[in-house]
């Protein structure tokens, strides 16, 4: 058996349905699947047991470790000799596996990350709020458009490792904050070949609202600052953009208010990233409500991950 899919799940088990139908229908079929149910108080019991038939699915339930350490379960139940690691919250093409098996073959990998993508049947927020996550515009760009494959961080709802590598470097040390970009680090610190594979990207169908959007935003910012206590060189300047921005936006009305020349400058600089994102957009999905969600979706995913990392950083400089 080549691919052993691993997929932790809490309290979604309409979207793991929606996931291990897109698994049925893979091209690639060398493969099982470990669902980890993470102390659901709404499990997926039977959602597996119909899938049981259809796929060959271990399901196991445990008390809530985090999906950090629900991975770290289910690679040491699987047999194949490639782990994928998904969020139940992700749909695949059908020719994912299949794409993934031949970069791994072809480009001698031993881990690799994917990136996201927004279906054509997602609603208008999934779509903007996809935007915010993956556009040039925000720091979103980062995770799927590098011109270097070899310098990209994977993300835990679509990333995999060799059994080598999960046997020599281990798994997850962290449950749930930034534990998929310290795993990444940590692997490439160890000499194994990572990299991103643009072909095997899934559809992530997330369901928040703005509100848990600005606050896995801000989460995501936390995180990396986390991330930097168990490898300080972490943080690049990529990562403080967002708190720039963050910082240049509140600046603006002080600015306004003592009448300084600077002000108009900024208006300039804040109505061409505007354009930018809503016409970049509007040429991506083809829907002005697409486009002007973007907007509000990129503010939103740049401000809370800027205050996110500050808060954080001001607490480690507090604690340490």
């Amino acid at each position: 058996m080549f691919f052993s899919v691993i997929i932790p799940v809490f309290n979604r088990p309409e979207e793991l349905r929606e996931l291990l139908e897109s698994l049925r229908n893979q091209s690639f079929t060398d493969f099982e699947v470990l669902v980890v149910e993470d102390g659901s108080s709404i499990d997926s019991k039977e959602v597996c047991e119909y899938y049981a038939s259809k796929l060959s699915l271990s399901y196991f339930f445990q008390f809530n470790t985090g999906q950090g350490f629900a991975r770290n379960f289910g690679m040491s139940r699987a047999k194949g000799d490639f782990f994928v690691i998904l969020d139940s919250d992700v749909i695949l093409p059908k020719d994912y596996l299949q794409n993934l098996w031949n970069a791994i073959k072809s480009r001698s990998l031993d881990a690799f990350g994917g990136p996201d993508a927004a279906g054509e049947d997602f609603t208008n927020l999934q779509k903007a709020m996809d935007f915010a996550m993956t556009s040039f515009w925000t720091t979103g760009g980062i995770r799927g458009k590098l011109k270097d494959v070899s310098k990209y961080q994977a993300r835990g709802f679509n990333m995999g490792v060799s059994r080598k590598v999960f046997e020599e470097v281990g798994g997850f040390v962290d449950p749930n904050r930034g534990e998929d970009i310290e795993w990444s680090i940590r692997i490439k610190k160890a000499g194994y070949r990572m990299e991103l594979v643009q072909d095997a990207y899934v559809f992530h169908k997330r369901k928040n609202t703005l509100f848990s959007f600005a606050k896995q935003a801000f989460s995501f910012g936390r995180n990396r600052v986390n991330v930097s206590r168990f490898h300080p060189d972490a943080i690049k300047l990529v990562h403080l953009l967002p708190s720039g921005f963050l910082l240049f936006l509140l600046s603006i009305p002080v600015f306004g208010v003592l009448g300084f020349l600077i002000f108009k400058l900024q208006l300039v600089i804040l109505g061409a990233w505007m354009l930018g994102v809503f016409l970049n957009s509007l040429a991506k999905y083809q829907s002005l409500q697409v486009a002007v969600l973007s907007l509000i979706t990129s503010i939103i995913q740049l401000m809370a991950y800027g205050s996110g990392l500050i808060f954080e950083w001001i607490k480690k400089k507090i604690t340490s």
